[in-house]
Order: C-alpha cells, then structure tokens, then sequence
C-alpha cells in the first residue's frame, strides 16, 4: 500500500471522527434551549437531534464546494494531504479540549483556522486563496452579530403580541411549539456543519487525484452525515449545560426566539454556500433574546467567556495545525 493511499485513507477516518465529535460537541447548539425549558426530554431530544442532523446533511453540499477549494487549492499544496491530516487533528484536539471544559467554542473556526495553519506552514501565506478566506471569515464574523439582533428583534416582537396573554398558558403552548423549532435548528445544523468534514475529504481525493471535480462524492456525503448523526446521539452535557442555562434563564417563548433566529441565519448562510460557525449563531441568538428580554438577567460572564474562547480559537488551531504538520511531515 503506497504512502498516498495510506494518507488518504487516515484523511477520511480523522474528517469522520472529527464529524463524529461535532457531533457531540455541537448537541448543545441545537437542543439546549428544548432541555432547559423541559420542551423535550434530554434522551428525546438527543435523538430528534441526531435524526435531523442526519437528515440536513443528506440535503445540501453547496458549503462543501466552498470548504474545498474556497480556503486553499487543493492542487497547489506542497504535500497536500499532510496539510489535509494535520488540519482534522489539530482541529479535533481543539474540539475535544474546549468540551471537556464545557466551552461552546466553533468548530467552524477550529477547522478553518487549522487548514489555513497547516497550508502556510508548509507552503507560506501565499498558499492561503485569499479571496474565498477573507469571504469566509466575514461570514463567521458577520452571522453571530445578526443573529444577535435577528433574536432580539423577534423577541421584541414575541412581547409585544403576546403582552395580554397569561404568562403560564402563554410558555405551555411555546413549549409544544420549541418541539419543532429544535427539530428544525437541528436540520439547519446538519445542513451546514456537516459539510465540512465532506468539503475536506472532498479536498483530499482532488489533491490525490482520485476524483477529478469538486462534487462531493455521494459516499462521502452518506458518510458525513452518518458520523454526525452518530455524535449527536452521544450528547455533549458540559456544553448544554452553558448555553442551556448559563448564558439566561430560558423559558419557552425565550428558547422558540432563539431557536428560529438561529435556524434562520444558519439555513440562509447554507443557501448561499457559507460555512458559518452553529455555535456562534445560536448562542448569539440567545444573547440578543436575552438582551430584548432583560438586559440584567443575562449572565455577561459567561458570554465574555465565550467570545474570548471564538476569539482565540482561529490562531490557537491555526497554531496546533502548524505543529501538527511539522510532526507529520517528519514521519512522512
């Protein structure tokens, strides 16, 4: 077995582990809300989850494309599949490190900020398609400020229909409805964070030769989408526990605002071929519903404590990626 086939084959176990781990990791961005608020039971909710992450990411492949060649070309790598290898694993150890510490930080970030890492340390910054990373981190920037007031603005609009009603009868009839606003951010979720993995192995066998466009492959697609079901069935409890209760106290009509701004910005970036970051959305959905709620019954500690951890997380995996590849490159 030559020494391409074995890298390749290590690229799309390490791109399904690290669906897998999203999938776990990223639980919480999707069904918090539902858990916090008693709309679903937390082994229900789970596996409403997985389902509809499943399902999402057998219906899109457009962000994909944009993960394959939008960062870097992938024929114009030196040694392409160990930028590849070190890029899922420096984003894997980030993952597993910011839950084991119950930190909601991005995958999206952890992942793009080691391709760009891995892809300079072994070919320089002029390696980097700048066009398509500048337009991809605009978009990571970008989403979580509008679902901020994207959650704000429906929030507002929530209190201002619903300010006769009694408050009991009013978040009984929310919660029944949060069933479906989780299920359908858990869809949205699939559409977009599962693409990644799939724009990476994609990435791989182009640079390899062993596919000659950038279609992502219908077995890789089968395959993403089943890591990722699969994670999100294991559950990631130290982060639903931060975005389920640590950021405000979530009652159903809070959690029903969040959970449609979060869905709206995540589906309407997957339309438009982005890779936006579901943690950064939906957490910011929250802040916003929050802020329109009670500036005062937000818990600004725990959210200066996220946006530090999305703020450092690009260069520190951009960093570990570099390192990452250094190791590689001396074994291979």
């Amino acid at each position: 077995m030559n020494t391409l086939l074995i890298l390749t084959i290590l690229i799309v176990v390490f791109a399904l582990a690290f669906d897998f781990i999203n999938g776990f990791h990223d639980t919480a961005n999707s069904i918090a809300t539902a858990v916090s608020t008693k709309a679903l039971k937390p082994k229900h909710a789970i596996i409403m989850a997985a389902c509809m992450n499943f399902v999402g990411a057998m219906t899109f492949t457009g962000v994909a494309k944009t993960i394959t060649k939008g960062i870097v070309d992938p024929f114009a790598l030196t040694n392409g599949s160990l930028v590849i290898l070190a890029a899922l694993i420096s984003a894997i150890i980030w993952n597993l490190v910011t839950w084991y510490f119950g930190i909601p930080s991005s995958s999206s970030h952890a992942i793009i900020g080691s391709i760009a890492g891995a892809a300079i340390a072994s070919s320089g910054f002029s390696s980097l398609n700048y066009t398509g990373f500048i337009k991809i981190i605009e978009a990571l920037i970008l989403s979580p400020i509008i679902a901020f007031v994207v959650g704000f603005i429906i929030y507002s609009i929530f209190k201002f229909f619903f300010r006769d009603l009694n408050l009991t009868k009013t978040n009984r009839r929310f919660r029944y409805f949060q069933i479906f606003t989780a299920a359908l951010q858990s869809y949205t979720h699939g559409t977009n964070d599962a693409q990644k993995a799939m724009g990476i192995i994609t990435m791989a066998l182009l640079a390899n030769n062993y596919v000659s466009t950038g279609d992502v492959p219908f077995w890789v697609q089968l395959a993403c989408a089943t890591a990722m079901g699969l994670g999100t069935s294991v559950g990631g409890w130290r982060i639903i526990k931060t975005v389920g209760g640590n950021i405000m106290k979530i009652r159903p009509v809070n959690g029903v605002a969040a959970d449609l701004s979060g869905a709206m910005i995540i589906f309407g970036s997957t339309l438009i071929h982005l890779p936006v970051s579901t943690t950064h959305v939906i957490s910011s959905s929250i802040l916003g519903v929050g802020s329109a709620h009670r500036l005062k019954g937000v818990k600004w500690g725990t959210a200066q404590r996220m946006i530090i951890t999305w703020v450092i997380t690009l260069p520190i995996s951009a960093s570990i990626a570099a390192i990452c590849y250094y190791i590689l490159h001396f074994f291979f």
